[in-house]
């Protein structure tokens, strides 16, 4: 089930959306407020998320408010990786939860924490049991990135390798299950908490970790989980059928739904970090996925 639909990822890093192109945001709230409209059009009761920030900026809440893109939201999320990336300790994780409630009446969920393996395995262990005592309780959603290591061969969804240093190959490490499909020292750990600490899990197109995720999942009790669907790959070959294979696997979960990835041939730029050249474009899209994987549930006494 869907219970919610995130607008973009991260749109406050420049890794994931082009500040030269979009410098103040005004082009990414003009996408929240239309994909906010069209989602609730679709189907007013799935919940409607602005991407989740990354760094956790108060100030650029308060620009979103200002320019109108907290109408079209019911959710606020965050992101943070303390350990691995944030200029910020663990233990700061309530007073960054707070920093963002001080400036919006929305609820704030987590929609990414994690901590990486790069350095000790038993430093992962410690971040999740330490990220559970902190955030469970504290907020409704949190979602622990990731299950899986990110292959090697596959590279980071990133353009600064060679500026990043050490913190690019830590997003090799995420994961609390090795490329290899073995289990690391934190997955007992998360276990214990994954009826209440969901799991975040992107899925490349036709991705064979697919149904091996689904059943460690199903193993380990997740009941809540967040992907996305690109909407740069609506426009690969037999997309629809990629995408109505992936949610029919995930189906058992409580699924919250990002939408993100501009087509190069419709973005201001042709990449997928680029804001697009029509904000409508990607409405429409977000619309459309709603309607296939989230329609409007009639009750069966009208329909008699």
């Amino acid at each position: 089930m869907i219970e919610a639909a995130m607008i973009w990822n991260e749109p406050n890093n420049k890794s994931h959306w082009d500040l030269e192109i979009d410098p103040e945001w005004a082009r990414y709230a003009e996408c929240v407020r239309r994909a906010g409209a069209a989602i609730e059009q679709a189907n007013p009761a799935v919940l409607r998320v602005l991407g989740g920030m990354s760094p956790i900026d108060p100030a650029w809440v308060e620009r979103m408010q200002a320019y109108g893109a907290l109408d079209a939201v019911d959710v606020v999320a965050v992101h943070g990786f303390p350990l691995d990336w944030n200029l910020w300790p663990i233990h700061a994780w309530p007073d960054k939860i707070a920093e963002i409630e001080a400036v919006t009446d929305k609820p704030v969920w987590v929609t990414e924490v994690g901590v990486g393996s790069f350095g000790a395995e038993e430093v992962q262990q410690f971040g999740v049991d330490r990220t559970a005592e902190l955030l469970i309780g504290r907020v409704s959603r949190i979602f622990w990135y990731s299950l899986f290591d990110l292959p090697q061969s596959w590279g980071a969804t990133t353009r600064h390798r060679e500026a990043e240093g050490s913190s690019y190959y830590r997003h090799f490490y995420m994961g609390l299950i090795r490329e290899d499909g073995t289990p690391k020292l934190a997955l007992e750990h998360f276990a214990r908490h994954a009826d209440r600490m969901g799991l975040m899990q992107w899925f490349h197109f036709e991705d064979p970790r697919l149904d091996e995720a689904v059943a460690w999942m199903k193993r380990l009790g997740v009941r809540h989980l967040r992907t996305g669907l690109s909407w740069a790959d609506r426009f690969r070959p037999d997309a629809l059928g990629w995408f109505d294979r992936q949610m029919e696997a995930i189906e058992a979960f409580d699924v919250t739904l990002t939408f993100c990835f501009t087509p190069e041939h419709l973005g201001v730029v042709p990449h997928h970090t680029s804001a697009p050249v029509d904000c409508q474009g990607f409405a429409d899209f977000c619309a459309e996925m709603i309607e296939r994987y989230a329609p409007v549930q009639i009750p069966a006494a009208l329909t008699a």
